[in-house]
């Protein structure tokens, strides 16, 4: 079961001027379910995205990047997104290109479209052929299908091993003008996303320029997906992308001094921080909620590798699992990723209000039915003082449980 998350109410995901999503049933695997997705937008919405830096990075993806490119190169909208799960398209070769551009030319005859006007997505098993066919011969009924409040119907046709649909939304008045934000999301292990996260999808109808689009995301993305770690796998297939559909009645937003642009733009960042951390509450096998908040670095990136380093630790996840209060383990996380002239007299952590070690060694007030007493709840804080300087980081996580182990023992069966 997923730690404190709860499917959205379908109503609470609210629909963005300028976009229509439909669903439909190809089954790519032995299921009875929705299993492809497409999202329609109208003439005029610019598009931006980031994707996994896995080097076996997924058809879908190498598309993806090359459409973009080319639709910002000429000035050119993105007209549809199509997302199948059950098949990765992933390690496929020439042939998974080649499968993912028949998917673009296919629904770009349906709407009258370029095919480098349509992105695929793809997530599921690696390395098998994508059943392209019917993909294709599903279009219709999706674009058949599409409405404007679809997507919760969306959310839950691109789950592969989560349990609970994933989607936010967030609706800002700017300048007496209402403004939408709308995302959904998958994923639930294969998660340590590297610019992006498994598979998310966000709109919103505020008119913004892409170029200035393009920075969002990227910055959204480190302050979000970036940070939520399952297992610290890196998928072939991570994709986040963000369109703006200009439906909104404000004049552009060019430039991110724009006074505009900030009540959209924290807009934006929560509903990619609520999909980031429904991801990881929905972790496969989760049954704890882990925030790790590093200070007193040097930099971001050194806090960033502490709190990864204490996210990864099998040691250190297994005892959360076990509300096992073994501190030892994340000390010696701390120690295994801290910068070489860290010096530990100057480290401190804590779990939630408890102090742990205190400069360098246990706390003279810490007493082990005190980390027991936070080990055995469901939501934990960790929090480290590098005691080095005034930068900070955030990373999310989960337990490590017996669930893990037979749920992606049995993924493809």
């Amino acid at each position: 079961m997923p730690v404190r998350l709860a499917a959205p109410a379908p109503e609470s995901l609210l629909a963005v001027p300028g976009v229509t999503l439909g669903v439909a049933a190809a089954k790519i695997k032995s299921w009875d379910r929705d299993d492809v997705l497409l999202v329609l937008c109208e003439p005029g919405t610019v598009a931006a995205g980031v994707f996994t830096r896995n080097r076996f990075c997924a058809a879908p993806v190498v598309l993806c990047r090359r459409h973009l490119e080319r639709q910002h190169a000429m000035g050119n909208g993105m007209r549809a997104l199509i997302v199948n799960a059950g098949n990765a398209n992933a390690g496929t070769g020439e042939q998974g290109e080649a499968d993912a551009h028949a998917e673009c030319v296919a629904l770009a005859q349906l709407l009258d479209c370029a095919p480098e006007d349509v992105l695929p997505y793809s997530t599921g098993v690696i390395m098998e052929p994508l059943p392209v066919d019917r993909i294709i011969n599903a279009l219709p009924a999706a674009k058949a299908a599409a409405r404007a409040d679809g997507w919760f119907a969306a959310a839950q046709a691109i789950m592969t091993t989560d349990t609970v649909p994933k989607g936010a939304s967030r609706r800002v008045d700017v300048d007496g003008v209402p403004v939408t934000v709308t995302g959904i999301a998958k994923g639930a292990g294969m998660i340590h996303p590297d610019m992006a996260t498994m598979l998310s999808f966000m709109a919103t109808d505020a008119p913004i320029a892409a170029p200035l689009l393009a920075t969002i995301v990227r910055e959204v993305a480190d302050v979000s997906f970036n940070g939520a770690t399952v297992d610290g796998d890196t998928s072939t297939n991570d994709s986040f992308v963000l369109a703006a559909t200009a439906r909104a009645r404000l004049a552009p937003i060019t430039s991110a001094g724009d006074p505009r642009l900030a009540s959209i733009r924290t807009a934006i960042e929560e509903c990619a921080v609520a999909l980031a951390q429904a991801i990881v509450r929905d972790g496969e096998g989760a049954t704890k909620f882990i925030a790790i908040r590093v200070v007193g670095g040097n930099t971001v990136d050194e806090c960033r590798r502490v709190a990864f380093g204490i996210a990864h630790s099998p040691l250190v996840k297994t005892a959360f699992f076990a509300s096992d209060p073994n501190l030892g383990r994340i000390v010696c996380a701390i120690g295994n990723t801290a910068a070489a002239d860290t010096d530990p007299a100057h480290v401190s952590f804590w779990l939630d209000d408890v102090l742990v070690v205190d400069h360098g060694g246990r706390a003279a007030s810490y007493r082990e039915e005190d980390g027991q007493r936070v080990m055995r709840q469901d939501e934990i804080t960790v929090r480290v003082d590098l005691g080095r300087g005034r930068a900070a980081a955030t990373v999310w996580t989960c337990d490590l449980s017996h669930d893990y182990v037979t749920i992606n023992a049995e993924y493809r069966s």
